[in-house]
């Protein structure tokens, strides 16, 4: 009788024992829940890595892949951007020199598929590489917008008139690489500041002027083109009165004797091929009236290259027209 006493005793505080366990156990699991000591990741909320972003772009907003992976292209400038940013296109608009590619990304762009010309890029060809993004210029393609954004989300810069810093930071972000978008544009400032350094105050009070030989027609380019805002931000005086009033301006040869108003004469010559360009550049250096320049007689002028000065327009140009500089002015980067 003893015996069976102690064993119900004994399994009876077992089962206490046990009960109270679980009571614990469960208080614990709640108040751990209840701090968030323990809480599970399911019950926090994240943000998904791959949800659209929304970017403010020249023609409106639009809800852009968080990351993309089959980019269009539709400027020049806008393709250096991609190739800085270490992003390679499926599709882009070709080179307006060296066709279809630039000489300084060909070997970057190799089997990418061209697209036509910035003015005039083919939607067909555009829209049989399924995109998940296209990225275009309102001054180039806002006639076409409404049927590239049918195609995939799209996103315009506004204008293409030296404005290569404001655009590539639009296409930074918009590729979700805004960090990486500054350090570029950080390195290049960087170089910038190297460059002015280097030459001096002395050199940077001397005016510069800038002309473009293309074929029928010469060209005074002025402070907002490519080259001439580069030439500002390096801090160089200007030659012409109008460089803050227009872009560029045609030129007759009566007009050649304004240049002798610079210490230093940059020039370029734009030909696709057809000798159009060079044979205007030959006529006018032939000419007496440039022959008599004194920027001339004074072996102040400077031929550069048209493509990475103003033509191609991006960052990848901007430095190479700097590594020029570094040339020029006779100083080590």
């Amino acid at each position: 009788m003893v015996t069976k006493t102690k064993f119900k005793s004994a399994w009876a505080l077992f089962a206490c024992l046990f009960i109270f366990s679980l009571v614990v156990s469960a208080c614990g699991t709640k108040s751990a829940s209840e701090s968030g000591a323990s809480a599970s990741p399911a019950a926090s909320p994240t943000v998904k890595s791959d949800a659209p972003r929304t970017i403010k772009h020249a023609m409106g907003e639009t809800a852009v892949p968080a990351n993309p992976q089959r980019v269009v292209i539709l400027t020049n400038e806008g393709t250096e951007a991609l190739l800085a940013l270490g992003v390679k296109p499926v599709g882009a608009v070709e080179s307006y020199i060296g066709k279809p590619w630039y000489e300084h990304i060909r070997a970057d762009m190799e089997g990418v598929t061209t697209l036509g010309t910035e003015s005039q890029p083919n939607l067909e060809v555009i829209a049989s590489l399924k995109p998940d993004l296209i990225i275009g210029n309102k001054m180039r393609q806002e006639k076409v917008y409404e049927q590239l954004k049918a195609i995939a989300p799209t996103v315009f810069s506004d204008t293409l008139r030296g404005e290569w810093k404001t655009n590539f930071s639009l296409y930074a972000d918009t590729l979700n690489k805004k960090a990486e978008g500054e350090k570029v544009i950080a390195a290049f400032d960087k170089r910038i500041d190297d460059f002015r350094t280097k030459i001096g105050p002395d050199k940077l009070k001397e005016k510069v002027a800038v002309v473009r030989f293309m074929g029928g027609k010469t060209r005074f380019y002025f402070g907002d083109m490519f080259s001439g805002v580069i030439f500002k931000q390096i801090g160089f005086a200007r030659s012409d009165a109008k460089s803050d009033e227009k872009s560029f301006e045609d030129i007759t040869k009566e007009r050649l004797t304004e240049l002798d108003a610079a210490d230093k004469v940059f020039y370029f010559t734009y030909d696709t091929g057809d000798g159009k360009g060079t044979k205007q550049e030959q006529e006018w250096m032939n000419d007496p009236l440039w022959k008599n320049l004194k920027v001339v007689k004074d072996n102040k002028l400077v031929k550069v290259n048209d493509a990475t000065w103003n033509t191609a327009g991006g960052v990848k140009a901007a430095n190479l027209m700097l590594d020029d500089l570094y040339k020029i002015y006779n100083v080590k980067p």
